[in-house]
């Protein structure tokens, strides 16, 4: 099935929103470095067990983690993949600044060769 463009930036927007929070980040470091109970999660940070839960279900929703159930606990693990497609998106995105940026260096250039010009022909 191929996304659309709507879809595509729809998806740019959750990741976006997942990442855009520093405890967010830390748990997405963790759960990418190995599986971790939720609970488990919870007692790393100085928040209530119900805010870590709700940073989780933000990673969920933008598919950055995944969770199972074991028994009573649930257990996140990261999504590499769709980890590795925000670093492809964010690639894209540095391609093209970067092609903008040298397309206004250049036209600043020649601009400024333009302006040497005239000022020597006025010289002469």
């Amino acid at each position: 099935m191929n996304e659309t463009t709507s879809e595509r930036e729809d998806q740019a927007d959750a990741w976006f929103h997942a990442l855009a929070d520093r405890t967010r980040r830390d748990i997405l470091r963790r759960v990418l470095a190995g599986e971790h109970s939720v609970s488990a999660l919870a007692r790393s940070y100085d928040m209530s067990f119900a805010a870590v839960q709700k940073h989780v279900a933000v990673l969920e929703r933008a598919g950055l983690l995944t969770k199972r159930r074991q028994g009573r606990e649930a257990l996140a693990s990261g999504d590499v993949e769709a980890v590795r497609s925000v670093g492809v998106m964010l690639t894209e995105l540095e391609a093209l600044w970067r092609g903008r940026i040298s397309r206004m260096d250049a036209l600043f250039a020649s601009e400024t060769t333009e302006n040497s010009t005239d000022t020597t022909n006025q010289k002469d």
